[in-house]
Parts: structure tokens; C-alpha cells; sequence
């Protein structure tokens, strides 16, 4: 489950460009000068290892996992057992230990407590994907508003998402700086709902 958190949050993250510009042909002699990106144009940021370092992971998303697990095996049980009874009263029927019309009344009992579990957990599972789908979208915005912030001044001409890269100087990650402003954020948007 964790890794559905991380998956869904890097996938709306995805690449982020910040303060690119389209540069357009002129026949002046200053303006046929192409700006070459250098290094310290470039920045990329480990968007995973953010989410996962995050306080509003450690305080919303690692229970609202646990959340999850929790219900997934609680609905799992509920299955287990009733599938447990169906086969007892199975059992018990071909024993000739009831008759074949206490069997139908039983059965029709299990089945309409089997069709209650899957509209409760039709019901719950929404729920939960609703709230997996408002916190994803709060973090992945909350780190979009920190990359935003961190390069207001234009110094970055493109940002990356440090999964994509093969092969990268250390020098060009912004991670920590990324993760502070997400933690000063999010702290501010508590702050604020207090």
C-alpha cells in the first residue's frame, strides 16, 4: 500500500518545469545568441524520497495507510467467514443433519449477509479511495507549491524528477531544500485550520 501512496503521488508529480522561456527568431545579431543551459540551470528533485521524509505523510498518510490495511483485512475476515458458514451448512446438509428447506432459509440468510458485506465494502472502499485521492492531491500540491517557491527567483530553467535520471551530480539536488519548504507549508496550512 505504501507503494501505491508513492506511485500515485510520483505520477502526478511527474516533471516539473519551472521558468522556461520561448525564445523566437529575430533577425537582430544579439538575439540569434542561443542561451545554453549550464549546470547550475538544472536541478531535479527525488520526489519519492520527499513524500516519504514528509510530514504530512508521517502524520496523515502512514495512518491513513494503516487505515486502509486495517479495513482490507477486516473485510477479508468477514469474507473468510462467512464462506466458513456456507461451507458448515453445506456440510451439515449433505450430512442430513438439516432438512432441505432449513437449508434454503439458511442459505438465503448467508446470502443476503454476503450481498450487506459487498455493499459495505463497496461503501467503505469508496471512502477510502476518496480520502487516498484528497491526500495525494494535497501532497502532490503542497510539493509543487514548495518547487514553485524554492525557484521564485528564476535560478532553476528546469526542474526533474531525480527518478527519471540515470546519472546525476549530487550537487543538483534540491531534495532537501524541496522537503524543508514542504514541511514549512504544511505546517502553515495546520496552523492555518486551527
Amino acid at each position: 500500500m505504501k507503494k501505491f501512496f508513492f506511485l500515485a503521488l510520483v505520477a502526478l508529480a511527474g516533471m516539473t518545469a519551472c521558468g522556461t522561456k520561448n525564445a523566437e527568431p529575430t533577425t537582430d545579431a544579439t538575439s540569434e545568441e542561443q542561451q545554453s543551459v549550464g549546470s547550475s540551470d538544472i536541478a531535479y528533485v527525488v520526489v519519492e524520497g520527499v513524500l516519504s521524509e514528509s510530514d504530512i505523510y508521517k502524520n496523515e498518510g502512514i495512518p491513513l495507510q494503516e487505515k486502509t490495511e486495517k479495513t482490507q483485512k477486516k473485510w477479508l475476515q468477514r469474507r473468510q467467514n462467512l464462506e466458513a458458514e456456507a461451507a458448515q451448512l453445506n456440510e451439515k446438509y449433505q450430512k442430513g443433519l438439516i432438512t432441505t428447506n432449513n437449508m434454503q432459509i439458511e442459505a438465503k440468510k448467508l446470502e443476503d449477509r454476503m450481498a450487506s458485506l459487498q455493499a459495505t465494502i463497496q461503501k467503505e472502499g469508496q471512502t477510502l479511495d476518496e480520502e487516498n485521492f484528497v491526500f495525494t492531491n494535497r501532497a502532490q500540491d503542497l510539493m509543487r507549491r514548495a518547487i514553485q517557491n524554492i525557484n521564485a527567483d528564476r535560478r532553476y530553467k528546469i526542474i526533474f524528477d531525480g527518478s527519471a535520471l540515470l546519472d546525476a551530480d549530487s550537487t543538483l539536488n534540491i531534495s532537501p531544500a524541496v522537503l524543508q519548504e514542504v514541511n514549512r507549508l504544511y505546517a502553515e496550512e495546520s496552523k492555518d485550520k486551527k
